[in-house]
């Protein structure tokens, strides 16, 4: 049996015995090139420098990704072996409206499904970014959104370990326990390991001052009454995933949230005179509402008209005392709530009762938001039916300080003078439901999975609920203008790192994440693939990593599984780079060959490859469209199309649409008046 190395010089002597007779008479530089190379490795080499490896650099090279695990499958869902740690809280919270401040205790019980012994817990203080001196302080100019006012943070009381289960159900007394602060940040050190498939029980005890805060919630005066909206108020428990452990990053504002799943019951103390919207379903109306609330509640559950549960006539009245609003939500990653004395209430059924639409708003807005559960309702019922059934008992869209922000089973907006502007603003953020609060991606590094996929789920929402009227939450020409501003950064770029740059008035971090993001979905399912194959990936996406943590490689393998397609062109372009899309129409000529017709010469000067939008005119009045395939471009940046008929072109344009991203569509069109 011959060796492999004795295989492989009996192939080289075999290359250069066929240049020796044949190849090196043929006049081709290419094939001389080829024969020399073979012949001169059949001698010893002469000593030299060694030119650097050869690397693939088309457009079509395949993308790298993480290596398939038994986590994280090849086909882009959960593998066999997929595993996801676990929150459940009880919370006890009081609302001081004198001092304004929240103080709490929470129970928290932590699961730990990993394959992993923890001997300590990461927690999240978002609160602390609001302290002077913190990292989000000197991030952010003062006055801007995401500036910190220095005028919160959290106080740790204390940190125990409750009763700890361990396997085999045995349990062990708690005991106060060591604990680190830092910034956003806070470990826990256990007085025992917590080994797999064991239960970590943790107390904590806080408070924080409700100051001007404005990053994603806050207190505003509304016709001279405090409106709370209450969000990342509680410490939360970071996540631990197979992907890089223990999730430490921190909160500087701009990033957004990445949290477990579990069980909520929170019981909130206000002023009796107080309403509560908040996550979940409210466990004792008997105790905070009056019986005619009771009445109109069950009554909205029926409805699909609005109801109003608390009245202009209502809102406002005096009570003495304080009240404790109980609500319990499952399967959410997250619980917040807002107060107010002033609180318009109003409701209707969704998907025919399966889910309660709620508002919440003062008097002085009720000409604007008494339309806003029926926009509420109209968008959760759209995207229920195209992309996945809104799964929770209520949402509820409170009005207040902060511009717009989600949460689970509840919205805050700020927005007090247009019906049409509210629609828009509540479409995006009871999206978000779907992505990221059901699909939980880590939006602290990758925010286009969150702001991005919500952003092209609502353009499709807008065509459906509004035929016929300009939809600009998606815009293509935006997307062209920042390609050209030289601001642009990959959406790879965590939200926190993307520069606080405006392009167009509008902040950097908006046309990264969101536009650009929603224009390449929008593309990849109108021009590349088609919503036949599209849609139902994008669907199958939802459902595998429902309540679980996908990363983009989780989404850009269940995408190609989905629609029988390679789309690491795709990816790497628009969502690793900044490159730039520019195609085209060089010349139009006589084929002049037996085969006759013309020859349409096409480029892509520009790096970003995409199919080609053609339009051509001949000279008998008529047209023809066609779309080329990316995959033209396979041999190169130039492409002659043949194009067959007896009639002369007299004209071609490329994207006669304006679909695509072109930042120079000065070359797209070929006029035959104009070229000799």
């Amino acid at each position: 049996m011959e060796t492999a190395t004795q295989l492989e010089m009996t192939d080289d002597l075999a290359r250069a015995r066929t240049c020796t007779k044949g190849a090196a008479a043929r006049a081709s530089a290419l094939g001389m090139a080829l024969c020399t190379a073979v012949l001169s490795a059949q001698t010893p080499p002469v000593p030299t420098s060694v030119p650097p490896p050869l690397t693939d650099q088309s457009p079509f090279r395949v993308l790298t990704l993480p290596t398939p695990t038994s986590t994280r499958g090849a086909n882009g869902g959960p593998g066999p072996g997929y595993w996801q740690q676990r929150a459940d809280y009880v919370i006890k919270a009081t609302l001081d409206t004198i001092s304004k401040t929240v103080t709490g205790t929470e129970r928290i019980t932590y699961s730990n499904q990993s394959p992993d012994t923890l001997s300590f817990l990461w927690l999240q203080l978002d609160q602390n970014y609001f302290e002077v001196g913190s990292r989000g302080w000197y991030l952010h100019q003062p006055g801007t959104r995401f500036a910190s006012a220095g005028d919160g943070g959290y106080t740790i009381n204390r940190v125990a370990s409750g009763p700890v289960t361990r396997p085999g159900g045995k349990t062990s007394p708690g005991t106060e326990l060591p604990f680190v602060v830092n910034g956003t940040m806070m470990r826990v050190d256990l007085d025992q390991p917590l080994p797999p498939r064991g239960r970590q029980v943790l107390e904590i005890a806080w408070a924080f001052p409700f100051g001007s805060i404005s990053n994603r919630m806050g207190l505003t005066r509304i016709d001279g009454v405090d409106v709370y909206e209450v969000g990342q108020w509680y410490p939360r428990m970071a996540v631990y995933d197979d992907v890089r452990g223990w999730n430490v990053d921190q909160y500087l504002g701009m990033g957004e949230f990445y949290l477990e799943y579990g069980k909520f019951d929170v019981s909130l103390t206000v002023p009796a005179s107080m309403t509560i919207a908040a996550t979940g379903v409210l466990q004792n109306p008997l105790q905070v509402l009056s019986e005619a609330q009771r009445s109109r509640l069950a009554l909205a559950r029926k409805s699909d008209s609005t109801v109003i549960i608390r009245g202009k006539d209502e809102a406002g009245q005096s009570v003495p005392g304080t009240r404790t609003w109980r609500f319990v939500a499952d399967s959410v990653r997250d619980f917040a709530w807002a107060a107010s004395t002033h609180f318009i209430w109003d409701a209707a059924r969704v998907n025919g009762g399966r889910t309660l639409a709620m508002s919440f708003y003062p008097p002085s807005v009720d000409s604007v938001w008494r339309s806003a559960t029926q926009a509420g309702k109209a968008a959760l019922e759209h995207y229920s039916h195209h992309w996945m059934t809104y799964p929770y008992p209520t949402m509820s869209n409170v009005e207040g300080v902060e511009g717009g922000m989600e949460y689970p089973m509840i919205v805050f907006i700020d927005e007090r003078e247009n019906a049409d502007s509210l629609d828009r603003v509540t479409s995006h953020e009871f999206g978000h439901t779907w992505f990221p609060m059901i699909v939980g991606s880590n939006e602290r590094r990758y925010a286009w999975m969150d702001e991005g996929f919500n952003t092209f789920i609502n353009y499709y929402d807008w065509e459906a609920r509004h035929p016929g009227e300009p939809n600009t939450i998606m815009r293509v020409p935006a997307q062209v203008d920042l390609a050209r501003s030289g601001y642009e950064v990959p959406p790879m770029t965590p939200a926190d790192r993307v520069p606080d740059e405006r392009v167009n008035n509008r902040g950097l971090l908006g046309w990264v994440m969101y536009n650009k993001t929603a224009v390449g979905l929008v593309l990849l399912r109108e021009r590349v693939v088609g919503p036949n194959l599209f849609d139902p990936a994008f669907q199958e996406y939802i459902r595998r990593w429902a309540y679980k943590h996908p990363t983009p490689a989780d989404f850009f393998r269940t995408m190609e599984d989905g629609t029988g397609e390679d789309l690491s062109w795709f990816w790497r372009s628009w969502f690793y780079t900044t490159e730039t899309l520019d195609q085209a129409v060089d010349s139009v000529m006589p084929a002049n060959d037996s085969l006759g017709g013309t020859f349409v010469y096409l480029s892509h000067p520009g790096p970003m490859v995409m199919p080609v939008d053609i339009e051509l005119r001949f000279d008998d009045g008529s047209s023809l469209r066609r779309t080329l395939p990316v995959e033209i471009w396979y041999v190169g940046p130039k492409y002659r199309w043949r194009v067959s008929g007896p009639h002369r072109i007299i004209g071609a344009t490329i994207d006669p649409d304006q679909a695509f991203p072109d930042v120079n569509r000065d070359n797209n069109t070929w006029s035959a008046r104009a070229s000799p």
